[in-house]
C-alpha cells in the first residue's frame, strides 16, 4: 500500500518549537518520515488507526526513550492508498501520554475522516 504524510496544524505549531529548541530536529523529523513510511504500523495502538511513535532526538543525547512522540493518525483514502497525518508531537520531558477523546476532536477538527 502507497502512504502519503501530511500534518496537523497542532503539529506544525509544536514541531515549529521543537526546532528552534533541538538544532537536529529537522533531520531527526525527516528520518522519522522514512522510517514510518517504511513501517506505518509501528509504535503503540492508542485507538483504532491512532498510534503513538517514539522519535530520538539527536540533539538530546537520550534516544528514542527520551526524545519526542508523535501521535499519528492511519487512514485509507483509496484502494492500496493510505494517509498517515502526524497529529501531535510532544517532547517526552514536558508529557506522558495524550488523552484519546482530545485526539479523536482533533481529527474532526481538521477535517479528516474518523
Amino acid at each position: 500500500m502507497n502512504y502519503r504524510i501530511t500534518t496537523s496544524s497542532y503539529f506544525d505549531a509544536t514541531a515549529k518549537k521543537l526546532a528552534k529548541k533541538y538544532p537536529s530536529f529537522k533531520d531527526d523529523l525527516i528520518n522519522f518520515g522514512k522510517t514510518l513510511l517504511e513501517n506505518p504500523l509501528q509504535g503503540a495502538e492508542l485507538a483504532p488507526g491512532i498510534r503513538k511513535i517514539r522519535m530520538a532526538i539527536k540533539s538530546k543525547s537520550k534516544g528514542k526513550s527520551g526524545g519526542a512522540r508523535v501521535i499519528t493518525y492511519n487512514f485509507i483514502t483509496k484502494e492500496m492508498e493510505g494517509e498517515i497525518v502526524l497529529l501531535l508531537i510532544y517532547d517526552k520531558e514536558n508529557a506522558s501520554t495524550a488523552k484519546v477523546s482530545i485526539l479523536k476532536e482533533i481529527i474532526k477538527e481538521e477535517g479528516f475522516p474518523l
